[in-house]
């Protein structure tokens, strides 16, 4: 499938900025599944300082914010060409060890909710892919969607307590109970062709747990299925923070507002 993204988010700001520096995590690769076609970046109100790639091969770009502005605006668009590989990533590839994926951080820290939750998953399962379906259907019955109610530093344990969220608290709950049972679990962060709508509010979150003999392997709770060919991968991580699309850091207390607009279409 050839999917068509255009993706913008805007800032704007009440007072001046005169420092602010953003990581984008923005940018998808040639990898199992697919193939970036064209992607490019346009930054208005600020610059580019530096492109490298970081400890999970995502592709980072560094921008700086015009010294005094109120606004900036981060558009990116292109083509990339997917493929149905029944959500198969393959071999581990990256900087990053495949034992780091077991590690904890605080948003998938596993307290008495997610241990609850993976010994339910846990069951009679021998076949580790199996264990992962049953475990990706428990957590969306036990986490409802639902939007405007969590927010980025809403922890697994948090997501459980509450028993609603979105996507992404749907990969922290099932990577913190993945990696409590002993398999390595990643934090995806790219993008989703809906059947019913081209125009977007968000990009879209779903996890990924590596099985011996198989590899990566994707499970988006909130869509009960593995990613076929209308995602797009983009960064990966432990959790949202590091594969987040947009964060960094800026001087001042001048309330700031943001809006998103993304279409994504064959």
């Amino acid at each position: 499938m050839r999917l068509t993204i255009s993706h913008t988010t805007q800032y704007r700001y009440e007072q001046p900025v005169h420092y602010a520096l953003q990581q984008l995590r923005l940018t998808p690769k040639t990898r199992a599944g697919q193939t970036v076609e064209s992607w490019d970046i346009h930054v208005e109100g600020g610059r580019e300082q530096l492109r490298y790639d970081d400890h999970h091969n995502n592709h980072v770009v560094l921008v700086s914010f015009d010294d005094g502005g109120t606004a900036i605006d981060i558009r990116c668009e292109g083509v990339v060409e997917t493929a149905d590989d029944t959500g198969v990533i393959g071999a581990h590839g990256g900087f990053a060890p495949l034992w780091l994926f077991l590690r904890s951080t605080a948003l998938t820290r596993a307290g008495n909710n997610v241990r609850r939750l993976a010994r339910q998953a846990a069951g009679d399962f021998t076949d580790d892919i199996e264990k992962l379906h049953a475990l990706s259907r428990l957590v969306g019955e036990t986490v409802a969607w639902e939007t405007g109610r969590t927010h980025a530093a809403t922890t697994a344990e948090e997501a459980i307590e509450h028993g609603y969220g979105v996507c992404q608290d749907h990969a922290h709950v099932f990577v913190a109970a993945a990696r409590l049972l002993g398999i390595p679990a990643r934090y995806v962060s790219g993008y989703l062709m809906m059947n019913d709508r081209v125009e977007q509010d968000a990009s879209h979150a779903w996890a990924e747990a590596h099985v011996d003999g198989i590899g990566w392997i994707g499970f988006d709770v909130s869509n009960g299925i593995s990613p076929d060919e209308r995602y797009v991968r983009v960064a990966t991580g432990l959790d949202y923070n590091e594969a987040a699309p947009i964060s960094g850091l800026r001087l001042g207390e001048s309330p700031e507002s943001m809006v998103v607009t993304l279409q994504v279409q064959q």
